[in-house]
């Protein structure tokens, strides 16, 4: 049974959406759609099938379109915000490859992981490609600052993808080890996508520093929100499997909360699933049961909250717009996901 947690008056307003943004970046992003599928060729065929069914699979491209939109909201008129955009999108689905195949998922976007498809290997190597093909876009922006915005991304990137699997199916791992690993392997990219916005630009530092700021706190309440619906959620609300990361036996901010304020009957049983891997069929159902016992999976969402309104006062300082507003109602999104 599902957790629902009411939004205070939620009867009375009206329920946000992501598609004031999608139409407001809409013509950009067919240009980077279209980019996409250009640059995902090769003479070697496999590159372009693995790509194309992960790029094809139904994801929202919220990181690229924070790019274009942060770039139009502080008034650029050039095109180089596209190429950054595409990167932007690449880094991603490169990760997303990586991720799979290092979380052995056999579920991406509701379909068939890539890796169960095709390997292990072949996903890993298309994810390289595409990596290489977001740095060479980087570069044909002549922007060096940009360049080393987003490469510098994808090395934390990285480094928390390594964090990770150092307090993987690790009990004990605390709320502050957690959140560095998120800050590092989600909000980096959400962080650079807009703050490359305001670079390519050439914008002053403040307001470059407002939308990193901006991307970094939504993408922590981003990822926060998929901690919370991995055990409350749907399939189609996750794009993946509910309970993946119990099965996977990943280490969440609701499993921390619950161990830290857990029996040691109950720690005993997370130290049995997820330490010890040995999970039975009614596991992940007792495991929803003391998440809602401790108030873990509502305090999971409160924290996300709160670095919702970190991401909503980033923007503070730019005047009122509709790119603004629509970037203020993603932030409403992405929270309202839980609801």
């Amino acid at each position: 049974m599902g957790v629902v947690i009411p939004l205070d008056g939620a009867g009375n307003k009206k329920r946000a959406s992501i598609e004031p943004l999608v139409k407001l970046t809409q013509a950009d992003m067919e240009r980077v759609n279209e980019s996409i599928l250009s640059h995902a060729r090769s003479h070697v065929e496999l590159i372009p099938e693995i790509a194309s069914h992960l790029i094809n699979s139904g994801g929202k491209r919220i990181r690229p379109m924070l790019t274009l939109a942060a770039a139009r909201m502080v008034g650029y008129e050039g095109d180089h915000h596209l190429k950054l955009a595409t990167a932007v999108e690449f880094m991603h689905t490169a990760t997303l490859l990586h991720d799979d195949v290092v979380d052995e998922s056999d579920l991406r976007r509701g379909k068939q992981a890539a890796r169960v498809i095709w390997g292990n290997q072949a996903s890993v190597l298309v994810g390289d490609y595409l990596l290489g093909q977001a740095f060479r876009m980087m570069v044909e922006t002549g922007s060096l600052e940009s360049l080393r915005i987003l490469s510098n991304a994808a090395c934390v990137i990285a480094e928390g993808e390594v964090l990770q699997l150092s307090v993987s199916q690790d009990t004990s791992t605390t709320e502050d080890a957690y959140m560095a690993v998120i800050v590092a392997k989600t909000a980096a990219l959400f962080a650079a996508a807009a703050e490359v916005g305001a670079v390519v630009a050439k914008r002053p530092p403040s307001e470059q520093a407002a939308l990193e700021s901006y991307g970094r706190n939504l993408g922590v309440a981003f990822q926060l929100i998929d901690d919370a619906l991995d055990y409350s959620g749907s399939t189609e609300k996750l794009g993946k499997g509910v309970g993946d990361d119990f099965r996977e036996r990943k280490i969440t901010l609701p499993v921390v909360l619950s161990y830290r304020r857990g029996t040691a009957e109950e720690r005993s049983f997370w130290k049995r699933t997820l330490e010890d891997g040995n999970q039975t069929a009614d596991d992940f159902i007792y495991a929803k049961k003391l998440m809602e016992r401790h108030g873990a999976l509502k305090d999971t969402i409160d924290r996300a909250n709160h670095y919702g309104d970190i991401a909503r006062d980033a923007l503070a300082i730019f005047p009122d717009s509709g790119l603004k507003d629509a970037l203020l109602e993603a932030v409403e999104f992405c929270v309202a996901r839980a609801y």
